[in-house]
């Protein structure tokens, strides 16, 4: 990718400014994505500013706070808390003498450290392009020179500026070329996601969609759940590529679970609309877990951002089970709460310890049962290809065979699962 990053290591000065509008603001969360960036923080300097000022978004007085820290302390990076405009960063590093970058070139920096598919790297890559059509950072045509070649005259090399051309308008051009190049292949990825799922759809597999404030344990939830090897850590961001995974679930048999991104207070625009194609895993999910980290402060906070992101990528109306991990901190014991209708609405539960995991599958299995039927059917002997796939889906509860061969057959099962599965075996 064409962008700067700092070193790993870097020496970070962190401004933390207190916004009214956000109690869910914390220096803490600030430190935490700051290290996961891999930058070693020096010290977090607190503001509270209530309306940014238009030009360095900090006054003056702060302002020369960070000028006489910074003549006693060196510093890599200053990193702010808060959404920048262009010309505040441009304006901050030219008084502080140091780069500055905001909230979302800090979780971008992150998220390009976390990529690990092709695909992942495509989504960063789209959202760092977005964020630097306003901010064109510096080597973009050099770079673009040596991916080149060599061997042709600097006017007529693909992508250099050309006669009248200036520095700035052959940045931007470079930039939105790349920009189409990258959204046309995510839209390939995206049409193959579809269509893997409208498969999914047309052979009735239910699916469960985890969610969560970052770091909420989600991926250890899924790991536990699923016993596949998705990489877990202690850190905000460690799961970005999309995972999905067969599970069996009581009652309805095998489901396709998927563990997607992390949601954060001010999840960037940028990232939203780059990760739409992971996104619509959770919005096209017939069953979302929201995943809540109860030993975490401002749990109810961030329960409402994650709610947000979820409007705002139409998933608002799936159903959704709240899920309390990390009761094992909390020390809040194991139970299922019930609405007035019987039907589960919380879990609590710590996928470290495995505690409360039982209750959570029986959850998530009465919910996706809502729509199931209970019948009985008679197979002949040689419908054994019939019986199969009902076992393969989980729907037979009990059966019985009598003195002439006959199966006899008790399901629990989505009546378009048996309407299809009966179909096919007429037309062989």
């Amino acid at each position: 990718m064409f962008f700067e990053r700092p070193d790993s290591g870097s020496r970070a000065l962190l401004v933390h400014v207190n916004r009214s509008d956000s109690d869910l603001a914390s220096p803490e969360e600030l430190i935490e994505l700051a290290e996961s960036a891999s930058l070693r923080p020096i010290e977090c300097i607190i503001s509270s500013r209530r309306n940014p000022h238009p030009a360095t978004f900090l006054g003056q007085g702060k302002v020369n706070e960070i000028i006489a820290f910074l003549r006693g302390t060196p510093i890599d990076l200053i990193v702010f808390d808060a959404e920048l405009a262009p010309s505040q960063e441009r304006n901050l590093e030219r008084a502080l003498g140091v780069r500055v970058i905001d909230r979302t070139g800090l979780i971008l920096q992150i998220f390009s450290q976390r990529a690990r598919t092709h695909e992942g790297k495509l989504q960063v890559e789209l959202a760092q392009l977005a964020h630097a059509s306003t901010r064109l950072v510096r080597g973009w045509t050099h770079l673009d020179r040596q991916r080149g070649g060599s061997g042709r005259g600097a006017g007529s090399a693909s992508g250099l500026a050309g006669a009248g051309e200036t520095q700035l308008e052959a940045d931007q051009r470079m930039l939105h070329q790349r920009t189409r190049r990258v959204a046309m292949r995510l839209d390939k990825v995206r049409r193959q996601r579809n269509q893997n799922r409208r498969s999914r759809k047309r052979s009735d597999i239910k699916t469960v969609s985890l969610a969560g404030y970052t770091n909420a344990g989600k991926s250890t939830l899924f790991n536990r759940l699923c016993t596949a090897s998705v990489w877990e850590a202690d850190q905000l961001f460690a799961t970005l590529d999309p995972t999905l995974r067969q599970v069996p679930i009581p009652i309805v048999g095998n489901i396709i679970m998927s563990d997607t991104v992390g949601f954060i207070r001010q999840l960037p625009h940028t990232l939203v609309d780059a990760f739409r194609a992971t996104l619509e895993e959770v919005s096209s999910a017939d069953l979302i877990l929201h995943i809540v980290d109860e030993s975490a402060d401002f749990r109810l906070e961030r329960i409402g951002e994650v709610e947000t992101v979820l409007g705002e990528i139409g998933a608002r109306q799936i159903p959704t089970l709240l899920v309390y991990n990390k009761i094992d901190i909390s020390g809040v014991k194991e139970r299922v709460q019930r609405d007035s209708f019987g039907r589960p609405i919380k879990v609590w539960v710590s996928a470290r310890s495995g505690h409360g995991l039982n209750l959570l599958r029986v959850a998530i299995g009465e919910l996706l049962a809502e729509n199931l039927i209970e019948t009985k059917i008679e197979l002949q002997p040689h419908e054994g290809s019939l019986r199969s796939k009902l076992f393969a889906l989980g729907a037979v509860v009990n059966e019985e065979t009598d003195c002439g061969g006959v199966i006899h057959v008790q399901l629990r099962i989505d009546q378009r699962d048996l309407d299809r599965i009966q179909r096919q075996e007429l037309v062989k």
